[in-house]
């Protein structure tokens, strides 16, 4: 079969069955993106004979003689297609995994399609951004800059911290050639397929690959027989105990749907799948339980009856992993019987798909050394290789792990997915081998946001000021245990110690079920519980008719604090770096206010709703991170770091760092992480710990190093002083080029490419971050739509290092928060089952489902971060789904208890409540 690609001939003869995605990447144009395999989601998309098309469902055999351009050739030599050029202008991207679709299908467009963009561009899934970047880009480059957009200005040369700096690789995201993990050729690698258990709960009797093995090109098959069966999780944390040992590799009992039964290794593609059909596997059916709450009554089946509490679990015999019962200021319920009011309530969240376009994945091999190297899309490679040297008893040396640019995360990849299998089968064969989730992989046996039940009660003076808080909460981690005692700890915790209040009481339980496993989502288990806490403010706040801000205002911490309440043992290194919930709470109120000139359609109810959040930056009892930073003979400094990329844009601040403190150009600044070779150690990319953690350690090093360069020209000039300069150092009235410097630099400050500074960071003092979140929304009260009609954050993010990547943050946090608070669910069937595993049983937002989100940044200046500047990469996305709540509740006159709130679930609430439609402009509908 012949046909064109970007303008060059292509010869090729598809598989039986294969889709145009594939031939394409088999023939080297990865800037085509694997995101969905069904249509879904636009990562894929190409034009073929100048239709914007997605490439995943067209049968490759159909293009004979058809011409298909990718993002790759959207660009006319070094010039970029304007779509393109926009999207760099205006921060069009954050991790930029879905960036080349996007190019490609908004390549296509005119001014004619501007005013029916929505759906044009609904095919185009991005979960980072929240789409108004993209928009503003879109518009810019069809109609030109006609109006303010409120994007960033354009990139300064010099890119210091405090500037809206491009992420160095823009011009290769918005082409599609910035690789991620699979964007490499792996046409030498054996295929990896995994057999997943029928049932949720059953033991394996017996177990026969005899015919598995039989099929040609079958290399390998693997089972519990022939497979490690030390224990672990597949959470990944500084301090491994943080998490139960409870998973194995591959067990002879499953506990749920999906888990791995078999791991087969092949030639190809179409071995793999026909070997895993004949895995023959006779079980032993177990009883099931799915409610959390049956879960831990005497009776219910036990999913891990041999687990004790050295393995980190608490009470294995009521399938309980773990608990919290804590408290200050005496007995609860006493003090709110004697609180003059209360108000209590318990809310349901639901699961949630981390929806990261980039599946989980790994390639491994074995190097010239003899070593075991694994690519991976993982945002710890640290904690990857720690835990595969403990799993195969080898020496951290003989494992590498890195990861290229990471196509999203959101906590998932704080997991340890694929690394292992891959590990055991290179180690097994001696040969490459790839393991690449499919998108029905990542709801089936990928983790989920941990559902919560969060009962709520308060008590109040009649002025409104809180005097007990009790909490008890009920969280399901599903079948394994993974980050499940760390999301309930954070979760109960900040939730409520971000208000003073002096009787506190907190009881909560982890349960395991026979549902899919649970783990660590953006927020860490602060979405769900302050869905809760937040919801029953404003019920408080309605009872006592007082503004909900000022509700907050009585009631929230204020700078100087104690900070130390539930739960102190985990929060006895938060400091007060610096404070700026007050300006949050005047912001948000403020915008609300002012309203955006939005009207709801006539007859919908209207109601507006706030929440607030506070989160500490990076996890409890250390984040240690190691860098470096070397001047090279030519004048260029190489940043070394271990952290990853994954549209956090800390590779940028980085850079950002180094041109700051070194005060270089920015196309002097080389960056390299995400690679256990390159610095001793660093725990990785999450808890908001990018620039808090390996960015302060950077500044050390490149502090290291300037004073380093400086001593060295003084010492060869014989000056008193010395300092940057243009090509070199300046001292004693002469310039000392920067080979001389490295020649002449101290031998113990000089490495073979240069001299070195080194700065690492232990995370000893934690600062914290605020955001409040306001919104106004409309419903209808026919079908129970709810339309956020406004949408407002504010947030202490300390000194801003970068204005739009940490407006794009909050952005695509306050839409990932929209998402979770409407539309998305991951629902289980009776059998324990993921019934919807696609993005078209699954809604993630798309470009008509999300506002845009003005945001409004408190003027702080912290003591904790480097150059003053905090995390904010999970906080936004916190208060987002109370705030909702909340809005709803005011406008239909009843307070709806289960996330997500779909119009289903809003539609049966107004017939409870009787609600009928109201003028729009109805006073009662809104905040006092």
């Amino acid at each position: 079969m012949r046909f064109e690609v970007n303008g060059e001939p292509l010869e090729a003869e598809p598989r039986a069955g294969q889709c145009l995605r594939t031939l394409l990447r088999e023939s080297g144009h990865h800037e085509v993106k694997k995101g969905c395999d069904a249509g879904d989601c636009g990562a894929c998309s190409v034009i073929l004979d100048g239709v914007p098309v997605h490439s995943c469902i067209i049968p490759a055999v159909r293009v004979e003689g058809a011409s298909v351009t990718t993002a790759a050739a959207l660009a006319d030599g070094d010039d970029l297609h304007p779509v393109q050029e926009s999207l760099v202008e205006h921060f069009g991207f954050q991790c930029g995994f879905c960036t080349p679709g996007v190019a490609v299908t908004a390549s296509t467009l005119t001014a004619d399609d501007l005013p029916d963009l929505d759906r044009r561009m609904k095919g185009n899934l991005c979960r980072c951004t929240g789409y108004r970047p993209i928009r503003d880009a879109i518009e810019a480059s069809v109609l030109g800059p006609v109006r303010e957009t409120g994007g960033a200005a354009a990139e300064p040369v010099e890119g210091r911290v405090g500037q809206s700096v491009r992420p160095e690789p823009s011009r290769r995201i918005v082409q599609g050639l910035e690789p991620y993990t699979f964007d490499t050729d792996v046409s030498d690698a054996l295929v990896l397929r995994v057999v997943g258990s029928p049932h949720a709960h059953a033991r394996i009797v017996a177990i026969d690959t005899t015919a598995a093995s039989a099929v040609p090109g079958v290399i390998a098959v693997f089972t519990h027989e022939n497979a490690t069966a030390r224990r672990f999780s597949t959470a990944r944390h500084e301090h491994r105990e943080d998490d139960p040992d409870d998973t194995r590799i591959l067990d002879d009992v499953m506990r749920f749907v999906g888990q791995r039964v078999a791991a087969v290794v092949a030639e190809t593609a179409e071995a793999a799948d026909a070997a895993c059909r004949l895995v023959a596997v006779q079980y032993d059916l177990l009883e099931a339980v799915f409610d959390p709450e049956e879960a831990r009554r005497p009776g219910a089946p036990v999913l891990h009856p041999d687990r004790t509490v050295e393995d980190r679990v608490a009470e294995a015999s009521r399938n309980v992993l773990a608990t919290l019962h804590d408290g200050i200021g005496g007995d609860v319920d006493t003090a709110l019987a004697s609180s003059a009011v209360t108000v209590s309530g318990t809310w349901r969240t639901s699961r949630v798909s981390h929806a990261q376009l980039e599946t989980h994945g790994a390639i491994g091999r074995m190097d010239a050394e003899g070593r075991l190297v694994i690519r991976s899309s993982t945002q710890v490679p640290f904690l990857v290789r720690d835990e595969l040297a403990r799993l195969f008893e080898l020496p951290r040396q003989r494992i590498r792990v890195h990861a290229a640019r990471v196509g999203g995360g959101f906590g998932g990849k704080q997991e340890m997915f694929a690394e292992d299998l891959v590990a055991l089968a290179v180690l097994r064969t001696g040969r490459p081998v790839a393991y690449e989730f499919t998108r029905a992989d990542e709801f089936r046996r990928a983790s989920v946001r941990h559902p919560f039940r969060v009962a709520v009660t308060l008590g109040a003076t009649a002025e409104g000021v809180l005097t007990a808080i009790k909490l008890d909460v009920l969280s399901d981690t599903g079948a394994y245990g993974n980050h499940g005692i760390g999301v309930m700890f954070h979760g109960c915790a900040e939730s409520i110690n971000v208000y003073r209040c002096p009787v506190k009481r907190v009881d909560a339980e982890v349960v395991y079920t026979n549902n899919v496993p649970s783990g660590a989502f953006r927020g860490y288990g602060l979405g769900q519980v302050i869905l809760g806490v937040e919801s029953a403010l404003d019920m408080l706040a309605e009872r006592l008719g007082i503004d909900p801000f000022d509700l907050r205002r009585r009631n929230a911490v204020r700078e100087g604090d104690p900070l130390l309440t539930v739960h102190d043992e985990h929060d006895e290194d938060l400091v007060w770096g610096s404070y700026g919930l007050d300006q949050c709470l005047d912001l948000a109120q403020d915008a609300l206010g002012r309203g955006n000139g939005v009207d709801a359609p006539d007859g919908w109810l209207v109601g507006e709703g706030m929440a607030l959040s506070f989160i500490a930056a990076m996890a409890p009892g250390g984040h240690h991170a190691h860098t470096s930073a070397t001047l090279r003979t030519d004048g260029t400094i190489a940043l070394a770091v271990g952290t990853a990329e994954f549209g956090n844009g800390t590779s940028t601040v980085m850079r950002q760092i180094g041109a700051t403190v070194l005060e270089a150009s920015a196309e002097r600044i080389v960056l390299r992480g995400a690679d256990t070779d390159l610095v001793p150690y660093d725990t990785g990319a999450f808890a908001s710990a990018g620039v808090t953690g390996a960015g302060k350690a950077l500044t050390a090093a490149c502090r290291q190093l300037k004073t380093r360069m400086l001593d060295t020209a003084r010492r060869v000039t014989g000056a008193d002083a010395a300092q940057l300069a243009p090509g070199g150092v300046q001292a004693g009235g002469r310039l000392v080029p920067y080979a001389d410097l490295v020649r002449a630099a101290a031998p113990a400050h000089r490495t073979v490419d240069g001299i070195v500074g080194t700065g690492s960071e232990h995370g000893d003092e934690r600062s914290l971050s605020f955001n409040v979140h306001a919104v106004r929304v409309a419903v209808d009260p026919e079908t129970g739509t709810v339309r956020v009609l406004q949408s407002v954050q504010s947030a202490d993010a300390g000194f801003v290092m970068n204005p739009a990547q940490c407006r794009g943050q909050i952005e695509g946090g306050a839409a990932q928060g929209l998402g979770s608070a409407l539309y998305e669910e991951v629902l289980v069937d009776e059998t324990g089952a993921v019934a919807n595993p696609a993005f078209r049983l699954y809604r993630v937002p798309q470009f008509a489902d999300v506002p845009i989100t003005e945001v409004l940044l408190a003027d702080t200046h912290d003591s904790v971060g480097p150059f003053g500047a905090k995390s904010m990469s999970e906080s936004p996305y916190n208060p987002v789904a109370a705030a909702v709540g909340n809005a709803i509740a005011r406008a239909v006159g009843g307070r709806p208890y289960h996330q997500p709130f779909t119009r289903e679930r809003v539609w049966r609430l107004l017939q409870e409540r009787g609600a009928q439609a109201a003028p729009v402009a109805a006073a009662a509908s809104a905040l006092p």
